[in-house]
């Protein structure tokens, strides 16, 4: 779009023209979204008369459809009305045992990194198959928690919070961008703006971890937080605690943090989706209640840990 070039939604493309052997334009269909009863989209024809636009070049990058005309539909697979196999999201097992799927194969497109992650997991189950074990019974991922604190007031990672909007990635100029596709575009971060970009990093690994038996209540949390999202309230029904919080937490897709029962009866209540990871809480408190601490988590992966007894693989039987 900063290079002048418009994004035109809802049009399908249907054929190309052409005039004495050239190319001179694409024909396209105009469609609109319609969505079903579980919220899954699905792109139907207007009716509205088809669009062309004239070009004299095309560069092809439609995507690609799952398509499995090639898996007999008599082996006991289950596939939905749109095609794709009936995956159970936990094991990737389809209806048939012993195929699984994952990637977009398995539940539409997403990202590498989801494809990745079905890959491990489905390896889990195969493990555990092999071995004649539940591949439902899975091992739990690692997490570790070390405290970031180094002295009074200071932490082992910049605690420093950066009011910066994004910064835009130099671009060669859109003159010399138009006329060769084969120059890159971006130029990349010189060192200067590099810095100033990392500088905006909210340390979403930094977990602020609250010691409820070391709080004595002073509230000199609540005082510093720039975002008024810590709160010492009495406790009940998260629907009504949600709505008298200081900034009340309306997304209820996001759990609130809550301490055990306080020497008051109250409880600290934290709303997660407010919270810069700035560690002012952590650096004003007098007892250490407040702590800042670096998250890791390791996910399983097939092997002798993700096994419920050390066995050897069931041997098939000799013929």
């Amino acid at each position: 779009m900063h290079e002048g070039i418009p994004i035109l939604n809802f049009l399908v493309p249907k054929s190309f023209t052409h005039e004495g052997a050239r190319l001179t334009g694409a024909v396209f269909e105009k469609v609109k979204p319609v969505f079903d009863a579980t919220g899954r989209r699905s792109l139907v024809p207007t009716g509205e008369p088809d669009v062309h636009m004239e070009c004299e070049d095309v560069l092809v990058a439609i995507g690609q459809e799952n398509a499995f005309p090639w898996i007999e539909r008599d082996l006991g697979i289950e596939f939905d009305r749109h095609g794709m196999p009936k995956v159970d999201p936990m094991t990737f097992q389809s209806t048939l045992p012993n195929v699984l799927f994952g990637g977009d194969a398995a539940f539409g497109p997403k990202n590498i990194i989801w494809a990745v992650a079905h890959g491990h997991d489905a390896a889990i189950s195969i493990d555990r198959m092999c071995r004649g074990e539940d591949p439902r019974t899975r091992p739990a991922p690692h997490v570790h928690l070390t405290s970031q604190k180094m002295g009074i007031h200071e932490w082992s990672y910049d605690n420093a919070i950066s009011d910066d909007k994004r910064f835009r990635v130099p671009l060669k100029d859109m003159r010399i961008t138009l006329k060769n596709i084969k120059v890159e575009v971006e130029l990349g971060f010189d060192p200067k703006l590099a810095f100033a970009e990392a500088q905006r990093c909210l340390n979403c690994d930094i977990q602020t971890v609250f010691t409820d038996k070391l709080c004595i209540e002073c509230d000199a949390c609540v005082d510093i937080c720039p975002l008024d999202c810590i709160n010492f309230t009495d406790n009940g029904e998260e629907d009504t605690l949600r709505r008298r919080l200081r900034a009340p937490a309306l997304n209820p897709t996001q759990d609130l943090y809550a301490s055990g029962a306080l020497k008051t009866g109250r409880i600290m209540v934290k709303d997660e989706d407010l919270c810069l990871h700035c560690g002012l809480c952590a650096e004003r408190c007098p007892t250490g209640a407040w702590d800042m601490q670096k998250f890791f988590l390791e996910m399983a992966q097939a092997g002798p840990a993700c096994r419920s007894k050390q066995s050897a693989p069931t041997a098939a039987p000799a013929t």
